[in-house]
């Protein structure tokens, strides 16, 4: 029947490295219909990718960039994913257009407006994006404490950003809603943490009112042999705590000899999963509460008996 779709639809290879719009197509020789074929996947209005592509986000942030007015920049979770850190970038997609921008919005996206100077806008795996420093300010500045902390931790942490960067821009930005969290999520940052849910279980700890733990301390014996190293760790009372994420399930024994010599060497451990620090947290910090309070009622009585 004319204009039926063939059983094996044309590729054209030009088409097969990325998104790419319907005036694409066209220009590659394929008609709109071409584009209900099952091989191709539709990204958003009027734009597509081949379907055997690896899926990326990077594919719906530059389907994304064709609808953004010139001079617009991702940013906020987008521009934190471009820079590299662990986030989700497209729920939704997140960008910045200019204060004076004729437009109002779009499907999939959230936009902001405001001024973008020429140093706040750099580009980031190809795309534009707002720079590391007033992506992480802004992200700060509308997070949560908790996540603001859990996605500064992972960029000091691979050295992408400074504290000091940090600390001037929310100086000059000091009447901008949210600086304020900007600000306390600066001090309760640690570059030493080593995953997000890491990050979550320290969070969970000082905002329980607790005191805050040191962060990835190694442990030495008696005699300077290493023991191994904690996530967390109070110093007088000797309590480690752990994270305990799925990979402790593949280095099983390995963890459980680490844990023996701690325990022989007096150290006191406290181990938690993804389900104590996102679904129990008040029974977490009621845990470490009592381990503290058990090594300083301890800790009196050997001074009375002393």
């Amino acid at each position: 029947m004319l204009g039926a779709m063939p059983r094996h639809p044309y590729v054209p290879s030009e088409l097969t490295h990325g998104p790419f719009t319907i005036a694409d197509a066209a220009r590659a020789g394929l008609d709109r219909w071409h584009l209900e074929a099952s091989c191709w996947k539709r990204l958003g209005p009027e734009t597509y990718v081949w379907r055997q592509l690896p899926e990326t986000p990077l594919h719906r942030i530059e389907a994304a960039v064709r609808r953004l007015p010139a001079g617009a920049a991702f940013s906020g979770l987008t521009a934190a994913w471009l820079h590299g850190l662990d986030v989700e970038p497209c729920d939704p997609i997140e960008a910045t257009v200019a204060a004076d921008a004729g437009v109002s919005g779009r499907s999939g996206m959230a936009l902001r407006r405001s001024i973008l100077r020429k140093e706040d806008v750099v580009r980031v795996r190809g795309m534009p994006a707002t720079s590391i420093v007033r992506t992480l300010a802004e992200v700060c500045c509308r997070l949560s404490l908790m996540e603001g902390v859990v996605v500064l931790d992972e960029a000091l942490h691979h050295r992408r950003v400074r504290v000091d960067q940090l600390s001037v821009w929310a100086q000059h930005n000091a009447g901008r809603r949210g600086v304020r969290n900007l600000r306390r999520a600066i001090e309760l940052a640690e570059p030493a943490a080593e995953s997000p849910m890491e990050s979550r279980l320290r969070m969970t700890i000082v905002l329980g009112g607790l005191p805050r733990p040191k962060a990835q301390v190694p442990i030495h014996d008696l005699r300077g042999t290493f023991l191994g190293r904690l996530d967390l760790y109070y110093e007088k009372p000797r309590l480690g705590i752990e994270y305990d994420g799925g990979h402790h399930r593949e280095t099983l024994a390995e963890d459980n000899r680490r844990q023996n010599k701690l325990l022989s060497a007096g150290i006191q451990l406290l181990r938690f999963t993804n389900f104590d620090v996102l679904n129990a947290p008040d029974q977490l910090v009621h845990q470490v509460r009592a381990m503290l309070d058990a090594a300083s009622a301890g800790s009196r009585g050997l001074q009375l008996a002393g």
